[in-house]
């Protein structure tokens, strides 16, 4: 059995995603593509660890179904492990749609019911010895993503499974910010989010990145990182605060922008990159990935 360098967890479904280069309103009808790619926030990051050498597993729910089979043989083909994933009889594969024109994401719908139906399931190999127990709690990196229901967050931030891992945490979207907030009390996290993300975990209104990843910290996050966009990034821990400028490139794509952020500067700090090269190697990686020069 492959030993993984990383846990990834939560989302691993299929990506249906509409593309057009016209900028869309409401009810707009215009010419595109439509794929159908292996995604989800943990899957994303999973194959983002990937590119960079990395050998991530995956623990989440997939289901038995036709698709359930060819999502975890794509998985296989790409290096990433399964053998931890729980594979459901009962309930169907995950998916994901979205819409995105020339001015950005433009509607999407995360259908992740299976993944919160499974539950706990999903840590199992956490528990039974497989990668760790509450006698010897997996003590690696672990990227955890905001699918999971704010009762299994919540069980997680104070697991003694979890007591002593690397904890990187993507909160998969603004709507599922706010399910973030028990992990502020685990000693090892680290946030991942953008800066309205920041701003509903925080109840409060920031101005920049800076300040939004200084307040996560001060509110208990061992570490935050917070992205604006095309405006300069920062982490923030008690050493202080690090900010970078992201390149400037023409946007063709942005679902899986943060997952591709995250991803990299984790590879980054695994590489042995200091803070201020972490977070621009990060920045980088975004960039290309927005603009259309990389694949996740």
């Amino acid at each position: 059995m492959t030993q993984p360098d990383i846990l990834c967890i939560g989302s691993v479904l299929w990506d249906i995603i509409g593309r057009s280069s016209s900028h869309m309103k409401l009810g707009a009808d215009v010419p595109g593509r439509i794929t159908r790619l292996p995604g989800g926030v943990a899957m994303n990051i999973a194959m983002t660890l990937r590119r960079f050498g990395l050998t991530p597993a995956i623990l989440t729910a997939i289901g038995s179904d036709a698709e359930g089979q060819e999502l975890l043989a794509a998985c296989r083909r790409m290096g990433i492990v399964t053998d931890h994933a729980y594979v459901s009889r009962d309930l169907p594969t995950d998916r994901y749609m979205a819409v995105e024109g020339g001015n950005g994401l433009v509607a999407a719908i995360a259908d992740a019911h299976s993944l919160e139906a499974a539950g706990d399931k999903i840590l199992t190999a956490l528990a039974d010895g497989a990668l760790g127990s509450e006698a010897a709690p997996y003590a690696g990196r672990i990227a955890l993503d905001g699918n999971l229901t704010e009762a299994l967050l919540s069980e997680i931030a104070k697991s003694p499974l979890f007591a002593r891992a690397d904890l990187r945490i993507a909160p998969a979207s603004p709507g599922k910010a706010e399910r973030l907030l028990p992990l502020l009390r685990h000693p090892g996290a680290t946030f991942y989010v953008n800066l309205e993300e920041a701003g509903l975990v925080c109840h409060h209104r920031f101005e920049s990145s800076a300040e939004a990843a200084a307040a996560l910290r001060d509110r208990g996050a061992h570490r935050a990182l917070v992205t604006d966009g095309g405006r300069p990034a920062a982490e923030a821990c008690t050493d202080g605060i690090t900010t970078a400028q992201p390149p400037e490139v023409l946007v063709t794509r942005v679902t899986g922008a943060g997952d591709t952020f995250m991803a990299a500067h984790i590879a980054a700090e695994a590489g042995g990159a200091d803070p201020a090269t972490a977070l621009r190697s990060a920045l980088q990686a975004a960039a290309d990935y927005v603009s259309g020069d990389t694949s996740l």
